[in-house]
């Protein structure tokens, strides 16, 4: 069974001939250039490592990689381009503060600062993102907590130039015809919850507490605005179909964190009332128009929301954070089990991971596997991104465990 094969069985809660690994193929599921420098030593590799998230320095997964970790799907992100197809040597060479030399994406322009801090800077010059001296990734630099929103300033964009239509649809068919893995595509898509995904540069001062006060408040003011977001969302995503068609079989419709540790960001009936109306407008157009199935990304304890999404047109949740209140597997899928897609969940990233030991991992990734995997629809990577400081061998217990305990 190819790896293609494998994802849409998944997809459609079907037992493939073993549990898809998913490893990089979107920036929730990536792995920090530092901890695959040392993967890749332990493997007898030297090869450049190429960033592809620049913000939080996250490592190209190569081919060698995948095949020798099983790994299922690959990304085809439209903030990329073809820089997956180009040279290392094209891009630009830094050594971060462990040591590891990398590339970042052509016409990156960091500065480094007299305390050591490094900025990333716009075309212009200005910093817009900093990492101080010894950090791990960059944070966007800008007003938290405070000011007031200009709603008549938000008009997302609606427009995808051809040069990236382009770029987008030569990667698509170089990874369709030169390998059998899934294509997981992402671009165009909403943030209805977090304030700064959904507003961008389009505010003044704007902030979380504010945006989610506007919807008790100013319900009128937050639903056009949504729905501006989501207009702008669906000719985006019609144009990236025609790009990319059928070459992938899930995309990225909504990166939305809505929940922290411990509870959901808001009460689900705000969320019924303001916010699932959107998202179930985004997914009728996607499942209407499109074969792609929709796909969440939402971190934190989101329990409660689960249902709305998947009644909205949700079909696969991501990252499926199993350390957050409300959200243990067992609990997971009895619960939504047969009617999501959970894509994740399958390794904590928070204690298990960097702390336990290898035979721990081995354990643990057994247990989740034999729970999400229950019924099928089940795609493994582990919770969110692997850190810097997290141990090679622990990776290894952990994609060798996937592989082993996934054999249906």
């Amino acid at each position: 069974m190819t790896s293609r094969e494998r994802v849409a069985k998944a997809l459609n809660f079907e037992k493939p001939d073993r549990v898809p690994i998913d490893l990089g193929a979107m920036r929730a599921s990536g792995i920090a250039a530092v901890t695959y420098e040392k993967l890749k030593k332990r493997m007898g590799l030297e090869s450049p490592i190429k960033l592809v998230d620049s913000m939080q320095l996250l490592a190209e997964v190569e081919t060698e990689l995948l095949e020798h970790f099983h790994i299922d799907v690959v990304p085809l992100d439209v903030s990329l381009g073809v820089w997956p197809l180009s040279q290392a040597s094209e891009g630009v060479q830094k050594r971060l503060f462990s040591g590891t030399k990398v590339y970042f994406p052509p016409g990156t322009n960091i500065r480094e600062e007299p305390n050591g801090d490094w900025l990333m800077c716009d075309e212009k010059g200005e910093g817009f993102a900093g990492m101080p001296k010894d950090g791990y990734y960059f944070d966007f630099m800008r007003p938290t907590m405070a000011g007031q929103i200009d709603p008549d300033k938000f008009r997302p964009r609606d427009t995808i130039p051809d040069e990236e239509l382009q770029a987008l649809q030569t990667m698509a068919k170089h990874l369709y015809n030169n390998t059998d893995k899934a294509i997981l595509g992402w671009g165009g898509s909403i943030s209805l919850i977090g304030l700064s995904a959904l507003l961008g540069d389009n505010i003044t001062q704007g902030s979380l507490d504010t945006w989610l006060a506007m919807l008790m408040t100013e319900k009128q003011t937050a639903q056009e605005m949504m729905g501006r977001a989501v207009d702008a969302a669906i000719k985006c995503l019609g144009q990236y179909n025609q790009a990319v068609g059928d070459y992938c079989m899930v995309w990225g419709v909504a990166s939305d964190d809505a929940g922290t540790q411990r509870s959901e960001l808001m009460s689900p009936e705000l969320f019924s009332e303001m916010i699932k109306p959107h998202y179930k407008r985004l997914c009728d157009w996607v499942h209407a128009n499109t074969n792609w199935k929709t796909f969440l990304h939402s971190c934190g304890c989101i329990h409660d929301y689960i249902d709305h999404w998947i009644e909205a047109g949700i079909d696969v949740l991501n990252p499926v954070q199993i350390s957050a209140a409300k959200m243990e597997p067992k609990r997971l899928v009895e619960e939504f089990g047969g009617r999501v897609v959970f894509w994740g969940g399958g390794c904590d990233t928070q204690k298990v991971l960097p702390l336990g030991t290898p035979e721990e991992i081995r354990e643990h990734v057994r247990e989740n596997i034999r729970t999400f995997n229950a019924n099928g629809g089940y795609v493994f990577t582990q919770v969110h991104n692997i850190q810097a400081n997290v141990p090679a061998e622990n990776i290894e217990a952990m994609l060798a465990a996937a592989y082993e305990f996934g054999t249906c």
